[in-house]
Formats: C-alpha cells, structure tokens, sequence
C-alpha cells in the first residue's frame, strides 16, 4: 500500500500541528491564570479587571450633571406669560366638537360605500371621534401666544400618537392635488422631489404631513446647487420643530420621526387610485413611489423603501381653514427664483425704509416677527420662505407660522448671511429674542447642547450630525454681532424693543444685552 504510506509524514504533521495549537491558545493560558491567581506578590493583577469593568462603567454611566434642556425651560426667560394674562384661545371648544364630529362621521361613511365597492364582507366598525385625542388638544390649545403653551403634556403625547397609531389613510396633500395637470415644464422644474409628500390619517382622525428620506445625514448640499432645487430634508422638519422649541417661538407644527411601512401604511389605506399607479418594486426588491406630477414621473426621482420601511417627518396638521382661516402673504424680503435675478433688498441697503412705509410693517409687531423668522432661518440655513402664514383671528399682530422648514440644515460649512437680512437693515429686534439669544450662547445653555439633547428624544436620533450642530454655535455668535454692530451705530433704545415686560431674573441667571 505504497499511497498510505507516502501520506503518513503529512498526517503527523497536521496532528503536531493541532498539538501545538491547543497547549498554546488554551493549555498555556489558563496555567499563566492559575499561576497568576496564586501569586501572593502581584495583588494588582487580581483587582485590575474589577478595575477595569468599573472603569468600563463609569464610562458607560450618563455623567452626574442635570439636563441642561430642563435648565433652560426652567430659566424665568421661559416661565414669563407673554403677555401676562390668560391667552386668547384660536378655537371654540364646541364649535369645533361639533366640526370634527360631522368630518369624522363623512369619513366613516365613505370608507363603508368604498368596502362596499370591494366587495369587502368582513365588517368595519365606525371609528369614533374621541375628545380626548391629542391632535385635538392641540387644536384647542393654540392661542394668541402660540402654538402650544410652554411644557405642554398635549404635544409630548401628540408626538408619541404620531409615532405610534396606525395609519388608516393616505393620500396627496392640497398642492400636489392642484398640481394634477396643471404643471408648468416651462417654469424652474424640481427634480429633487419638492413635491413628494402624503397626508396620513390616524386611527384617532389625527392627520400629519409625511416627508419621507430624501437625502442622507452625512451628506452636504452642493455648492452649486440653487435654493429652490434642493433637496426637502425630512430630518430638517423634525430638527427645527426642536429648535423652533429651543428659541420659545412655538410656531411650528409638532414634528417626528417615524419609520414607515409603505406597502402596510400607505399602499394598502390608499383609497387614490393615482398615488396606487406609482409604487413599483425596484431592481434590489425595494418598494417605491413616486410623485405624480408630469415633470416628476422618473424612477430616479423615487423613494423607496429597505424593503417596505422609510424613514420620514410627520408634520401634525394645523386647524382646517374652514374652523381657523389663514392668510398666506409673500415675504418682503423673498428671494427671487430665477438662475440670476436678484430682489431690490438684495442690491439697496436702504430697503428697510421702503418696507416701513407700508402696512402692516408700519406699526405693530410684523416687522418685529419677520425678523424673528429671519434669526430662525438663518440658524438652520433655510433660504426659500417665499412665504409666511398667519391666523386671520389674531389679527395683523398675530405670530407668524413657520411652515415648510424641509430645505434647512443643508450646508453645515456655510453660513448665508443673506438670510438675515431683515435684521441687518432694519436693526431691531425682539427685547426677549435677544436676551434667550444670549443665555443660549453661555456654556451653561449652550445651544448646540441643548439641541443634542432634545433631538435625542426623536426615535430615529441621531437627527442632525454634529458638524450641523456646531454650525447653530457659529450662527449664533453671527447674530449676535450684528445685534452689537446696529446697536454701536443706532443705540439699544432705537434697536432693542420692549415686546413685553419681562420678570427679574436671580443675579446668577441675568442676561446683560451689553454682552
């Protein structure tokens, strides 16, 4: 047997091999232990891996200090009624019980004759409008002095149901519906997917407005890009709700993440047969949609989802025109949405004096709320608010909306110092915007801290990265010295309005305006 025998020289050498192998990656290891553990001489080497996992912990453990968001809602600049008194609400309780009740009972109605249409046997109960719902709480919890009132339980439970409920709808917001047939190639096309939006309904009859992932975290707007066809960035939406928060402005809609299953929340609640006509199923088995309109009808404008989930901003839905009318009205200081046109703010440094020879800037708060609008675009980078909302109810000194903030927090290394505009010509502004400025620019609340916390809160964090975050930091000293600069040339009396009359802080949470 001439075979055996010429392979008997390699089969000892494996096994010598193996041999080795063991008595050193096992054998030799565990005597080094045993030695180790009984050598009275060497004490460390017992207490260094006790060290080391409690090392290990105490890196692993949050560190001791308190929340610096609960520092900041917990300073007088955030305890003041602004202005004091009970606040004027935007809603009638009954009337719009009785609003809703009539909305809930249509749609009940027609989602029966739409079963009924199927075919479907199986039954269906009505869903019932309950008053205690959180998007109705926070309908009639909108005032005068904002959207929500400070450290509302409403809106924490309202962004929890946003997070949480089964959608039993879906369908194309208003301006998507107008856009069917109706859009103009020869205008500026945007083929970022501008329009690609859904309105969900919940199982409580809340709606909210779905953004879904266009672009990722990491990722920069080019350079090159023009405002008007950048990208709608969900994670923009969720991040300046919390920034919107942050600044005690409270004009934008209650905003979250979510992790939508398209073909469960959205394909298969659908009852438009268009939006039903665009999902496909891509190359990889991802499940996609598209937007409708004709210029937008790409595959390559798609989103899709890893195989069904999308990430995406829900945005809850304001009052219905029909209970709270709202008045849209073009910025004074809009951007002009041409390839290389440009607005007489941007070429006349007096432009400023124009806009107040005109009403409603002429008097009252707009002009002091256009600035704050201003401060709060320019924090996130957003150059495209052609337009701004207000309640018709609250009159021409009402608070602003600040709505459509998707196209914010694209370019963390640029700082558009265009954007604050309104400040820089008008030289003034809010006597209590300036002072929370400043108390977010002191390391104790300092705003990039104060925004990493708070966005820690959304289930899909981390929203923005933290070069994003660091940006708010540089925006805010910017501000500032602009402040400083109109104050140097015009005074604190001329620049800084007395909006409301604020309580004394403790001497160790004052704010100087000097600073």
């Amino acid at each position: 047997m001439p075979g055996p025998r010429r392979d008997r020289p390699a089969v000892l050498l494996l096994l010598g091999a193996l041999l080795a192998a063991d008595l050193y990656f096992h054998l030799w290891p565990r005597a080094r232990r045993e030695l180790a553990a009984g050598n009275p001489a060497c004490p460390c080497r017992r207490r260094r891996p006790a060290a080391a996992s409690a090392a290990a912990a105490a890196a692993a453990a949050p560190l001791p200090t308190a929340s610096a968001l609960r520092r900041l809602f917990a300073h007088p600049l955030y305890r003041a009624a602004v202005p004091p008194g009970p606040a004027e609400p935007l809603l009638g309780a009954r009337e719009a019980l009785r609003y809703y009740r009539r909305k809930a009972a249509r749609w009940n109605r027609r989602h029966k004759l739409y079963r009924e249409e199927l075919n479907l046997t199986s039954p269906a109960a009505p869903l019932p409008l309950r008053p205690e719902a959180s998007w109705l709480q926070f309908h009639l919890g909108i005032s005068r002095d904002g959207l929500y009132p400070r450290s509302s339980p409403t809106v924490n439970r309202l962004l929890r149901d946003m997070q949480d409920f089964t959608t039993i709808s879906a369908d194309y917001s208003q301006d998507e519906k107008a856009l069917l047939g109706a859009c103009d190639c020869s205008q500026i096309v945007k083929p970022s997917g501008v329009h690609l939006k859904l309105v969900l309904r919940f199982q409580d009859f809340g709606k909210a407005m779905f953004k879904p992932m266009r672009q990722k975290r990491e990722e920069e707007t080019p350079e090159d890009f023009f405002y008007f066809v950048d990208f709608q960035r969900h994670n923009a939406e969720i991040a300046a709700f919390h920034l919107d928060r942050i600044l005690d402005f409270r004009r934008v809609p209650p905003t979250v993440g979510r992790l939508i299953n398209v073909t469960k929340e959205i394909l298969e609640v659908t009852k438009n047969e268009i939006l039903q006509s665009v999902f496909f199923v891509s190359p990889a088995s991802n499940v996609c949609f598209f937007a409708k309109c004709p210029y937008m009808c790409k595959t390559e404008y798609a989103v899709c989802g890893n195989p069904h989930l999308l990430e995406g901003s829900l945005s809850a839905f304001l009052p219905s025109l029909n209970l709270a009318p709202r008045l849209s009205i073009p910025n004074p200081w809009i951007r002009s949405y041409s390839f290389d046109g440009k607005e007489e703010w941007e070429v006349n440094p007096l432009y400023c004096d124009t806009v107040r020879e005109i009403y409603p800037y002429s008097n009252g708060n707009r002009l002091l709320n256009i600035v704050d609008m201003a401060i709060f675009d320019f924090l996130i980078g957003n150059m495209d608010r052609h337009h701004y909302e207000m309640f018709t109810k609250f009159g021409d000194d009402g608070f602003l909306l600040h709505l459509d903030n998707a196209r914010g927090f694209g370019r963390h290394s640029h700082d558009e110092t265009s954007i604050l505009a309104p400040l820089s010509q008008c030289c003034i502004i809010k006597r209590t915007t300036l002072l929370r400025l400043q108390l977010l620019a002191e390391p104790e609340y300092r705003l990039s801290d104060v925004m990493r916390e708070s966005l820690l809160q959304d289930r899909l964090a981390p929203i923005l990265t933290e070069p994003h975050l660091l940006a708010l930091d540089r925006r805010l000293q910017l501000i500032l010295k602009a402040v400083r600069k109109c104050i140097d040339t015009y005074g604190e009396a001329k620049v800084v309005a007395n909006d409301t009359t604020q309580p004394e802080a403790p001497a160790s949470d004052r704010v100087k305006l000097t600073t």
